[in-house]
């Protein structure tokens, strides 16, 4: 990675099934089953996403069918209602579609499905044509990284930054995606901010310290004449 944050097209899964507006209820089931999917994304014209179909949708005809009189009354002239009654993508779908970008990074994608309590989201290019979909599992492969490539990358953009030798002498040790920083530092301030940067090295878990502050000392003899 070099330093550089993965984004959502890094990681989304670019093979995805999508319908129109027109796709009937139980094409929409079919193959919601036969992908193995929660969710599609309703589309038009050369891929632009105009909404999404969700099982939440489908799942309102189930309610009004059982014929339960006091949860038709709570339906009733609600945009549950309508969809226990829809027929098509189009009547069923949310709209306009939450989506994000393909280069969105994984933590702007992860606040997306988190707000929205949502758990896949369709990704979109620049003109809000559809390029594929990453789900929560995708936003979290970044922590199947291994712990020596994570030591490197925190030596590399923080240690070598921050914490400079001859003055300070550090350790990077990662273990299941835990950093401890180990050794000596001139300025404890910048710790703070170390942690702050180490947590962001996509793949860490957590930051630990085990430092002292000083000078380095001085070697027997040093400055005598």
């Amino acid at each position: 990675m070099h330093g550089t944050p993965h984004i959502v097209s890094d990681v989304m899964t670019q093979t995805v099934i999508s319908v129109g507006r027109q796709a009937s209820f139980k094409e929409l089931v079919r193959l919601m089953r036969d992908w193995r999917v929660s969710a599609l994304p309703v589309v038009e014209g050369e891929g632009r996403v105009v909404g999404v179909v969700s099982e939440a949708d489908l799942l309102h005809k189930e309610e009004v069918r059982d014929g339960d009189p006091d949860r038709y009354a709570q339906l009733h002239g609600t945009t549950d209602l309508t969809k226990a009654g829809a027929l098509t993508a189009e009547q069923l779908m949310t709209s306009p579609a939450l989506t994000t970008r393909t280069d969105a990074t994984l933590a702007q994608a992860a606040r997306t499905m988190a707000r929205s309590k949502v758990k896949r989201l369709p990704v979109v290019d620049e003109l809000g044509l559809l390029q594929g979909v990453v789900s929560r599992a995708d936003l979290l492969r970044v922590f199947l990284r291994g712990d020596e490539e994570i030591a490197e990358e925190v030596r590399r953009e923080v240690v070598s930054h921050l914490f400079p030798p001859p003055g300070s002498v550090l350790r990077v040790d990662v273990r299941e995606g835990v950093v401890t920083l180990v050794g000596r530092i001139l300025d404890t301030a910048l710790v703070p901010v170390a942690a702050r940067l180490v947590r962001a090295v996509e793949g860490v878990v957590d930051v630990q310290f085990e430092l002292t502050s000083g000078r380095p000392e001085e070697p027997s003899g040093a400055g005598r004449p």
